[in-house]
């Protein structure tokens, strides 16, 4: 019992951590995770999935679900929020993982800041504690959580959320190290939502938030969590990985110092992250002026470890149930790409889903297994297309556009911002309110009335 454990060393690392110290690119990709987020969640408020998440809650509290006028509990509005912020996929990703960071993360953070009264700097001191545990976590043991079948981002998202919320609460190292193992017993998060579109994807960053609100909030009031969390015989890696052995120093090593969430990508398209350079590799296609019914047939070199989630069965990737389901195929959104050229909310509708053309050109696309592709450290992409006359065009690209290798620009974040804030029925002038508001959000008191309606 006198060696520290993985929790422990992760929570001592977290409490150590100060405001002040952390680097200018930090604040930055703190500061346009909080617009990202709060675009996504005013964007989706009027759907079913966030009407559903809303009304299944009970009660009152001070609280803010963005994009209503209605308060709520804290752990309320972090369920609510994560859920919005996740439910069109369209939100940011670490590619080394893959999961997502923002949707489980900021609203914890938030819930807890404005229920307890937490200053700005306590607020991005949470959001980078979650970010960076997120992102650290997804590279332990790469991959095999997706091949158990669970969704990393709901796993580890559980873990992260606790670790951001006892951060802005100011836990110090022994709770933090007991709320992480506490939050163990709440994470979870399966992936059969694959088989018919259901809306389980949606809902786990916001339960994850929620969870590890709880698991911060037990383990202030002196809740004991087991300590061996991560490493344990019958610990979060081997429930959800089937392994104890990860790299924990994937975890652990320069945290303070080395920061993972520096290269956090934010997404153009609003579909799963691997799909986006096949997405680009159709628009510059398209660019050329082959017209699609000269299309032959498609071939994309992949990654053995995304076919299971975007390729197969691939009969249901060519036409799949729904608009949701759209999002998690590859030749729906090659498709999409190519004859849109855009993949952004607009292309995910029921009516576009059930598109004759983009069904027709889904059908044509196959798959082939690369086995030197880099995934998940880099997310590539390939189409090999053959056209009815056997002339063959080819495109690649070697990374995610809006990732490490090509960010996106603050212009451009702004720019989503506006745009998911308008196709949420908000004005400019209201939009233009809420965004000047969260440029302040870290300097100063909480202030988030200006993301009610």
């Amino acid at each position: 019992m006198t060696q520290s454990s993985v929790s422990e060393k992760l929570a001592h690392g977290i409490a150590s951590l100060s405001p002040n110290a952390l680097p200018p690119r930090l604040y930055e990709v703190a500061e346009d995770l909080v617009l990202d987020v709060a675009g996504l969640c005013i964007a989706a408020r009027g759907t079913d999935y966030v009407r559903a998440a809303l009304t299944a809650t009970t009660g009152s509290g001070r609280t803010t679900a963005i994009g209503h006028a209605r308060t709520l509990d804290c752990a309320a509005s972090a369920l609510v929020n994560g859920t919005a912020a996740h439910g069109e996929d369209f939100d940011d990703t670490f590619e080394g993982g893959p999961v997502h960071a923002g949707a489980p993360v900021v609203p914890a953070v938030l819930a807890m800041a404005e229920e307890f009264g937490c200053d700005g700097a306590a607020v991005l001191k949470g959001i980078v504690v979650g970010v960076e545990t997120i992102c650290r976590l997804s590279t332990v043991a790469p991959k095999l959580v997706h091949k158990a079948g669970f969704h990393p981002t709901a796993v580890f998202g559980t873990m992260a959320a606790a670790a951001a919320a006892g951060a802005t609460l100011g836990l110090d190292a022994p709770r933090i190290a007991h709320a992480l193992g506490v939050a163990g017993s709440m994470a979870g998060g399966i992936i059969e939502y694959l088989a018919d579109g259901a809306w389980t994807k949606r809902l786990h960053p916001g339960w994850a938030a929620q969870s590890g609100i709880r698991a911060a909030l037990l383990a202030r009031h002196g809740f004991v969590g087991p300590r061996t969390v991560f490493e344990g015989t019958h610990g979060l890696f081997q429930g959800f990985a089937h392994t104890s052995a990860g790299d924990w120093n994937a975890l652990l090593g320069d945290f303070g110092s080395r920061w993972a969430a520096e290269t956090l990508a934010f997404k153009p398209f609003a579909c799963g992250t691997m799909t986006h350079p096949y997405i680009d590799c159709a628009i510059r296609l398209a660019k050329r002026g082959i017209a699609m019914e000269a299309i032959d047939s498609i071939t994309c070199e992949v990654a053995e470890g995304t076919v299971h989630r975007l390729w197969e069965p691939l009969a249901a990737k060519h036409a799949p149930p729904n608009a949701y389901a759209a999002k998690f195929s590859t030749p729906f959104c090659i498709a999409a790409g190519f004859i849109l050229g855009d993949a952004g909310l607009a292309a995910f509708t029921e009516a576009t889903a059930r598109d004759p053309r983009l069904r027709a050109l889904a059908a044509k696309v196959r798959y082939e297994i690369d086995p030197a592709n880099p995934y998940p450290r880099e997310f590539t992409g390939h189409l090999l297309v053959r056209l009815a006359d056997g002339t063959v065009v080819e495109e690649r690209q070697p990374h995610l556009r809006g990732g490490a290798h090509e960010p996106l620009s603050r212009a451009a974040i702004e720019a989503k911002f506006f745009a998911n804030a308008a196709f949420g029925g908000w004005s400019r002038a209201k939009a233009e309110t809420a965004r000047e508001r969260l440029s302040r959000l870290f300097t100063g008191p909480l202030d988030l009335t200006a993301l009610r309606d």
